[in-house]
């Protein structure tokens, strides 16, 4: 799979949830009409009054009030009968109770429809998938945070040990997921490589799909090459708009490695709009890199390194390399 059939797939996946649904929504209705003749009857003449009400309407017929008034009182037969069976008889059936396993919610104006939370988590999984993420999250979780690896020994520029950072860095990263229904934040995570950035986001992100929630991991080179190919190839591609409004809307956006990309004026400008259009939107944002904050402000525009030092809490790793360690020390974070 490519990140171009993501899409495609996500709605197949939805649309076998809402076959599944309808197919066990007959399998119930069948049993309700045989234990409860008269509610099949009811249904029926609903349907029929329905359809005669329709022709009354349009050709301003007196006799409209009368159709409605024998609905009315048919409704309210089948509802007192529907008391009696349960209303937990039909619970259970779709997998979105929001949608219904179509994908989308109408908006109140009825015209239109937004895509539904649930679409979005299956588009979500399937970039997922695509990157292997969900398996290194079995691994990169706030539960193998192993403190073991960071040394004790006080560095004087910093005044801590690497070790305290990490126990600083591992309150930060919870309380961020904690709070990540009350309070709107943001982090950005710089250091060497090598020190723990990635595997912080990973636990991050772990967290927070375990709530529920929409999250997409994204390196920044695999960002860039997504909008260029929307920019250049948009009559070929069926899905990098879709990755890019992804960007736009998920609950949590990671992106990995700032400064590893090969940035352009056209990749530049958009990855400000990214940035600017989710601190607007109020949409949290982790980004981890390797570049110090003076190496981003030669980087980067002013105006996208004057939203990082205004809007992201900074986060500095420092120490060994702790990979180096987790293959010599036999230890695992």
């Amino acid at each position: 799979m490519s990140y171009k059939t993501a899409y495609r797939q996500a709605k197949r996946d939805i649309e076998a949830s809402r076959r599944r649904a309808e197919t066990l929504l007959d399998e119930r209705k069948s049993e309700i009409y045989k234990r409860f003749p008269r509610i099949a009857q009811i249904d029926k003449d609903l349907g029929i009054l329905g359809a005669s009400l329709m022709r009354l309407a349009l050709q301003s017929n007196g006799s409209i009030q009368t159709h409605r008034d024998e609905i009315d009182r048919l409704k309210d037969e089948r509802r007192a009968l529907m008391e009696n069976i349960g209303a937990d008889f039909f619970d259970g059936i779709y997998s979105c109770a929001s949608c219904k396993d179509t994908g989308y919610i109408q908006t109140s104006s009825e015209t239109s429809a937004i895509r539904c939370a649930c679409l979005n988590q299956r588009l979500i999984n399937q970039y997922y998938s695509l990157s292997n993420l969900k398996e290194v999250l079995q691994d990169e979780n706030f539960d193998t945070y192993d403190l073991r690896l960071f040394g004790d020994k006080l560095i004087e520029s910093e005044g801590l040990s690497p070790h305290a950072n990490m126990q600083q860095i591992y309150r930060l990263s919870t309380r961020f997921v904690s709070d990540f229904d009350k309070e709107f934040g943001n982090l950005l995570l710089y250091g060497e490589t090598g020190l723990g950035k990635t595997f912080v986001c990973h636990c991050i992100a772990k967290d927070l799909l375990d709530a529920g929630r929409t999250v997409l991991y994204l390196t920044a080179p695999r960002l860039c090459k997504v909008i260029e190919d929307f920019r250049f190839n948009r009559d070929s591609l069926a899905a990098p708009d879709e990755m890019l409004e992804a960007v736009d809307q998920v609950d949590l956006l990671i992106l990995d490695d700032l400064g590893a990309e090969v940035s352009t004026v056209i990749t530049s400008a958009a990855l400000f709009d990214i940035i600017n259009q989710r601190l607007i939107t109020r949409k949290h944002t982790v980004i981890s890199t390797n570049l110090t904050p003076v190496a981003l402000e030669a980087q980067y525009s002013e105006r996208i390194v004057s939203r990082f030092f205004g809007n992201y809490q900074m986060i500095k790793f420092f120490g060994d390399d702790i990979r180096v360690k987790k293959k010599y020390g036999g230890l695992r974070i």
